[in-house]
């Protein structure tokens, strides 16, 4: 399915009603889990986020699957805190500088997988084993061609990171430290970079950050992506 993206701060995923949801899953101990308390969250509200099949691939994270959809079932507007290592890393990044990461992804490499803002970083969720992997690419890369690459945060096994409710309320309260998703999770296996490719658009965001200063554009904000080509 094709979709696409306004301003990349204001983007909200659209059409799920249409999406067929399997009502159980797997925990890590093999019970099931009812991913269906936490359907519907978008027509609810009036703003779409996770979809169901998203949030059963959230909860999958943490040691107890069933609590967490349960939680997000009576409360849908609530982030919570769950560990990486094992379904996905994270990558923080500053705001600017991540936005200019999503901007190669999207124009220019294989797209993004999901990604959430939270207290002023965007938070690239990767794949399991990317946080271990980045920080020497990132070393060899900004002695041996660039010294425009901020620090970069790389969440992986022993770290959390607070994830935001599967209903996206931030267009509705917007707040300066708010989380909320950027590319909300929408299906059970969703595609995560890994750290190449990550490395790959902080290389190019680096040298695009030279030319937009030089070369500030009239319409550099304005940002139109096509989900579709995500890989």
């Amino acid at each position: 399915m094709s979709r696409t993206r306004d301003d990349l701060f204001s983007y909200l995923l659209s059409d799920r009603s249409g999406q067929s949801v399997h009502s159980d899953r797997s925990d890590h101990s093999g019970a099931r889990i009812d991913v269906s308390g936490v359907a519907g969250v978008g027509e609810a509200t009036g703003v779409t986020g996770v979809t169901p099949e998203g949030a059963a691939w959230l909860a999958s994270a943490g040691t107890y699957p069933r609590s967490t959809l349960a939680l997000w079932a009576e409360r849908p507007h609530a982030p919570v805190v769950l560990p990486c290592g094992s379904v996905f890393d994270v990558v923080s990044t500053p705001a600017v500088f991540g936005r200019r990461m999503l901007d190669r992804l999207w124009d220019e490499g294989p797209g993004a997988g999901p990604v959430a803002a939270f207290r002023g970083r965007i938070l690239l969720f990767a794949a399991p084993g990317t946080a271990q992997r980045l920080p020497s690419l990132l070393r060899w890369e900004e002695f041996s061609r660039t010294d425009g690459i901020p620090p970069l945060l790389c969440h992986g096994t022993g770290d959390a990171v607070t994830v935001p409710a599967p209903a996206d309320t931030y267009a509705a309260s917007p707040t300066p430290s708010g989380t909320r998703w950027l590319v909300a999770p929408d299906t059970r296996t969703p595609w995560l970079p890994g750290p190449e490719v990550l490395l790959w658009a902080a290389v190019r965001a680096a040298r695009a950050a030279v030319r937009i200063s030089i070369f500030p554009h009239a319409d550099q904000d304005a940002k139109v992506y096509d989900v579709s080509r995500r890989r």
